[in-house]
């Protein structure tokens, strides 16, 4: 049996694996599943249909499957939550449920989700991502592995954030950060590649380069299709540069433009 408190509340319906824990005053709905070595801590609310893996810390007074924040639904109407393996969601945080039957917000494994971060229904949040403290991601916004927020960032619905992006504390992001990027204020802006972050993930001094170029030529060119043709032609290709093309290539909403740096 789950070591489950005294105190909480589980509904009849929800499926907790026997090796979970859930804390005191927490509350679980009924279509709620809670993977193997799960920690529920107290007060947490888990609600709607949602699925955590394995390894998951929700922390006090977390809430996990609210209804999206749309004035057209109910919270009957709502879609689920899924979520991977090994994430920590800290104290008050919320994540939402897709904005319609059928449809998904998910999160990744392995992320780090702090104090009074939010993400919005319908949201796609690769592996190893950081929300550092009070991020909130509006609805509909992707985020690529590894990438990091800082405190108190903020980013617009339909915006992509992109692999190994680190975006400042306090950005305002509008438009999307490309991978790799390192990004800030408001209205975000790119400064540089995100050296530290490309370090850490044992990229190489050479790939590391080739991508610093390609950003500053796909994001000084007078349109898009004249930087990837510059790139194309001047920087040797690699599965990183491939990557920021075709990121740029998909944006719907525009690209943070290039501010200093990266030259």
């Amino acid at each position: 049996m789950a070591r489950i408190h005294p105190t909480a509340v589980v509904e009849p319906g929800a499926r907790i694996d026997p090796s979970a824990l859930v804390g005191p005053f927490a509350v679980i709905g009924p279509h709620v599943v809670v993977g193997p070595a799960c920690r529920v801590e107290a007060h947490a609310v888990l609600q709607g249909e949602t699925i955590l893996g394995a390894g998951n810390r929700v922390g006090p007074h977390a809430v996990l499957g609210a209804p999206p924040q749309i004035r057209e639904t109910t919270g009957d109407d709502a879609g689920g939550l899924e979520i991977g393996d090994g994430c920590w969601f800290r104290e008050m945080t919320t994540v939402h449920l897709g904005g319609a039957p059928g449809r998904l917000t998910r999160v990744g494994s392995r992320c780090m989700l702090m104090a009074y971060s939010h993400i919005a229904h319908d949201c796609v949040v690769g592996d190893g991502v950081e929300l550092a403290n009070g991020v909130q991601l509006a609805g509909h916004v992707e985020v690529g592995d590894h990438a990091s927020l800082g405190g108190l960032a903020a980013v617009h619905q339909f915006v992509r954030v992109g692999r190994l992006a680190f975006v400042g504390a306090g950005a305002m992001v509008s438009q999307d950060v490309p991978p790799f990027a390192l990004a800030s204020g408001d209205r975000a802006r790119v400064y540089d590649t995100n050296r530290v972050g490309l370090q850490r993930r044992d990229v190489a001094p050479h790939v590391r380069r080739r991508v610093r170029t390609a950003l500053r030529m796909l994001l000084t060119a007078p349109t898009v299709a004249e930087g990837v043709a510059a790139v194309r032609e001047a920087v040797e290709p690699c599965a990183e540069v491939d990557e920021l093309v075709e990121f740029v290539l998909a944006s719907r909403r525009g690209v943070c433009r290039l501010v200093g740096g990266c030259r």
